[in-house]
């Protein structure tokens, strides 16, 4: 009979989103990650099967606790600047979008399974934004030009984000997001 667990899976997924979000796949060791876990190298392998697997752990993790109440929280704006604001607001606070981020950037396009957890997450984002959207303007619904416009709001409020890991002010940013919804409620879509 092995020994029992010495060490909470959950916390230790918890903490790997973090150290992936700071320092991206390629940048965390094994031995940064367990030095940051408090976990045995043996542990990690065991319980995860490699560096990979924690990292699609903390990546599921990180959007199912962290990114999907951020999405709910837009999807029910009463609108798009509400939204912005909600979403911008929410995501100061660390963690944010940060591993959703990065891993669209660095895993993404040589992993197929991070590829597919990011693509479905920024569908979530499109279809919250897109009622929102059609909310505000219900003669837009089941246009292609709601779609487009979704696609690229999504990509602002990533967009604004990334920005904001770069140096942005929050400030700068909220701004930033104020303007771009100010534009859609003043124009028909």
């Amino acid at each position: 009979m092995g020994r029992p667990r010495g060490f909470d899976e959950d916390q230790a997924v918890q903490a790997a989103v973090g150290v992936f979000a700071e320092r991206g796949y390629d940048g965390t060791s094994v031995d940064d990650l367990v030095a940051s876990l408090g976990v045995h190298r043996n542990s990690l392998y065991k319980t995860f099967g490699s560096k990979g697997g924690l990292y699609t752990r903390a990546l599921r993790w990180h959007v199912e606790h962290q990114v999907r109440p951020l999405v709910t929280a837009l999807a029910a704006a009463g609108d798009i600047t509400e939204a912005m604001h909600r979403v911008l607001a929410a995501d100061t606070a660390k963690p944010g979008f940060d591993l959703l981020l990065r891993a669209a950037v660095e895993r993404a396009p040589v992993d197929p399974e991070v590829a597919e957890v990011v693509a479905q997450c920024l569908r979530e984002m499109d279809e919250a934004l897109g009622r929102v959207l059609i909310a505000e303007h219900p003669g837009a619904d089941g246009t292609a030009r709601v779609e487009a416009l979704t696609t690229a709001l999504t990509a602002t409020v990533l967009g604004l984000r990334l920005r904001a890991r770069a140096g942005t002010s929050d400030t700068q940013t909220t701004e930033a997001g104020r303007a771009v919804a100010h534009q859609l409620s003043q124009h028909e879509i």
